[in-house]
């Protein structure tokens, strides 16, 4: 039987990506960000070769995990410098990690696809580019190093 439309069938249609929530930031940064970019793992490969092997070339392992940093953007608004504020609590090469929580919602808004990064920290800021002949919104930027990341459904 065809789906009629009455409702998103779970199984047919991929999520849309324009509907997600960022939560644990610093104190007072909001949950509404124009784009979030760069959750990725990567697994490093290992090269090996024993001496007595028959074959002339390495075999490949499984090696150390390493995670990108994830670029959060979200418009600029009047009186707004918390990503500034929560960046300059570095404090003699200490800050405060936290733990930031990614989710994709379905159209009900109930998380359907969570990444949680353990131990994040800013490690970089950028302010918006500033144009005489430009009509778009005031962006701004901040980049997390974070040490792990977990992913979950639902």
């Amino acid at each position: 039987m065809a789906d009629d439309g009455s409702a998103q069938s779970q199984t047919v249609w991929p999520l849309p990506k324009f509907y997600f929530q960022v939560d644990g930031l610093g104190e007072g940064i909001g949950s509404a960000f124009h784009e979030v970019s760069g959750l990725d793992s990567e697994t490093q490969a290992i090269e090996y070769r024993h001496g007595n092997s028959k074959v002339f070339s390495p075999i490949k392992m499984p090696g150390l995990q390493k995670v990108g940093n994830v670029t959060l953007k979200k418009g600029i608004f009047v009186k707004d410098n918390k990503f500034w504020a929560w960046y300059s609590t570095f404090k003699m090469n200490t800050i405060k990690r936290t733990t930031v929580v990614i989710k994709l919602l379905d159209e009900s808004g109930s998380p359907t696809m969570t990444w949680t990064l353990n131990n994040a920290w800013p490690t970089k800021i950028q302010g918006t580019d500033l144009k005489a002949d430009g009509n778009e919104a005031a962006i701004e930027t901040i980049e997390l190093a974070y040490e792990s990341l977990v992913i979950a459904n639902g």
